[in-house]
């Protein structure tokens, strides 16, 4: 499917326009993931994050600007085109959802009075953020050259590396079992892992363009 559709989108202008902003939008996220994570974990002023918020904005006008040139496009070329349009509006929601979830990790970085640091989880912590750094870069890699091994590997791997540690300690923080942590620092952590597990989700459901149908973006291979 994925070659079929960059074959299509690379004839027609309007959407290689379109895929080229779909890949300024995720840069532009990365760039968003990456400062919200350094304020929330790094530094105990959050002076900058009017800049952070501000990319926030243009994410969402680019996609905007995407989904305007696929509608044209699929109103000019007809009913044929639907499903790579339809793909690529997949795409560039799901990279408005990690500006979200970026901005939500800059909105708990203001009401959190310093940096979140909890040495219990610290390890878990470093691990996770550096897995979804490491995905960022390959999804755009994925997307560009048609990856489908690589696509399959990270898909495969997700909920290992990511989600189910994500889960893991939300499920401790609410039972209660983990040591000495305030109730700010508990609430902060349980959804600043929740953030980071919907940050890492919404990079899986792009690279699942790449092997899968239209119909199962999202969904992991053999999934019923």
């Amino acid at each position: 499917m994925w070659k079929e559709l960059t074959s299509l989108w690379k004839s027609d202008n309007l959407l290689v326009e379109a895929w080229d902003k779909s890949f300024e939008m995720l840069e532009i996220a990365q760039e968003m993931f990456l400062e919200a994570v350094r304020i929330l974990r790094e530094s105990d002023d959050t002076v900058i994050n009017q800049e952070v918020r501000q990319k926030d904005k243009q994410v969402n006008a680019y996609e905007r600007n995407v989904r305007r040139k696929v509608m044209t496009h699929c109103m000019l070329q007809g009913p044929t085109v639907l499903p790579s349009g339809m793909a690529l509006v997949s795409i560039v929601i799901d990279i408005e959802r990690i500006g979200d979830y970026c901005k939500n990790i800059l909105d708990l970085a203001e009401v959190h009075p310093q940096h979140l640091s909890v040495p219990a989880y610290e390890e878990s912590l470093a691990g996770i953020e550096g897995e979804i750094k490491e995905r960022f870069n390959d999804t755009i890699s994925v997307l560009k050259n048609q990856d489908v091994d690589r696509a399959s590997t990270m898909m495969s791997t997700f909920k290992e590396e990511i989600s189910a540690i994500c889960d893991q300690i939300d499920d401790e923080l609410v039972k209660g079992t983990v040591g000495e942590i305030s109730s700010g620092d508990s609430a902060a952590l349980a959804l600043y892992a929740r953030y980071l597990k919907r940050i890492s989700a919404h990079l899986n459901n792009m690279i699942s363009s790449v092997v899968n149908p239209f119909d199962r973006i999202g969904f992991r291979e053999g999934d019923s």
